[in-house]
């Protein structure tokens, strides 16, 4: 017998998805419970850590998934899950596609490449085919991404999270226990301004934020070899920063092999494993790796 998820799926071409009903009395819903839920882990997994960006057209899942490729380089049973449910980036990112199977206790199994498990909503979905559903469906969705996968024993998990404060995070930050979270911003104002929105939800709901990485934060010209802060100066993410109390983790350059290597799904980590980006990402990852305590 197939998960849920599955038989939620093959409802997409339907016109009522939810299976509610078309005539007579409402449907009952049951009383929701007081309070918060209740946090529990992902099982099986040591460490969960969010990456964030409040922000689409940041970068921030090719980020996810090269600190991803770090850890899982050094060593760490590594595991990514995209929580994208409408535009998911992990497929792509890692050249993956396919039905994942499941295993003996009706759970997923992730699918990998470059020694990396992941997860997500587009590998269960045709890659041309819209994720047209309502909030219900993308919770009940979520969940069962979050708890119905079969990791098979992970050092440290990474969540690439959606753009946004919504839904979805507050799922995330309310009901898993998570070692922390890594925001990504521009040196932009207007992804400044969204990543503030993003440090503000993660301290409200008590989930440590472990520091920001600048993404594009200056073109690295190939001719002279100058930095050209083209989406602002450079101190200005260390400004906001500080008056955040932020630590800045790592500053990316805007350089066209990281997006050429995302495109090819081969991402910098893996492409140019000695390159300068992928020394940047690994000390990144290395940092982290430090404040959660995930060890050698």
């Amino acid at each position: 017998m197939k998960p849920r998820l599955f038989s939620t799926l093959r409802c997409l071409h339907h016109e009522n998805p939810l299976g509610l009903p078309r005539s007579g009395a409402p449907p009952q819903i049951p009383r929701m419970q007081r309070g918060l839920p209740q946090k529990r882990d992902i099982k099986d997994v040591k460490k969960v850590v969010a990456v964030s960006s409040a922000k689409g057209g940041v970068g921030k899942s090719t980020i996810a998934v090269n600190l991803a490729l770090s850890f899982a380089r050094r060593g760490h049973r590594t595991g990514i899950l995209d929580t994208d449910i409408f535009g998911p980036s992990i497929p792509t990112l890692l050249n993956l596609s396919g039905e994942p199977r499941l295993s003996n206790n009706n759970q997923l199994l992730p699918l990998s490449n470059y020694g990396l498990k992941s997860m997500s909503m587009g590998y269960l979905i045709p890659e041309a085919s819209p994720v047209a559903w309502r909030g219900l469906m993308v919770m009940k969705a979520l969940q069962q991404l979050l708890h119905e996968v079969d990791w098979g024993g992970l050092d440290i998990l990474v969540l690439d999270l959606p753009p946004g404060t919504g839904d979805v995070q507050l799922t995330i930050t309310q009901q898993v226990h998570l070692s922390g979270a890594i925001i990504i911003s521009t040196p932009q104002d207007l992804s400044l301004k969204d990543a503030t929105k993003g440090v503000a939800l993660f301290r409200k709901v008590n989930v440590p934020i472990l520091g920001l990485v600048s993404n594009m934060s200056s073109f690295v010209c190939p001719g002279c070899g100058g930095k050209h802060p083209i989406f602002g100066p450079l101190g200005k993410i260390r400004e906001m920063c500080g008056r955040n109390d932020l630590t800045l983790l790592g500053e990316i350059p805007l350089h066209p092999k990281i997006c050429e290597d995302a495109d090819r799904g081969k991402p910098t980590v893996v492409a140019d494993p000695d390159g300068e980006e992928a020394r940047i990402f690994n000390s990144i990852a290395d940092t982290v790796g430090e404040l959660i305590g995930l060890g050698k």
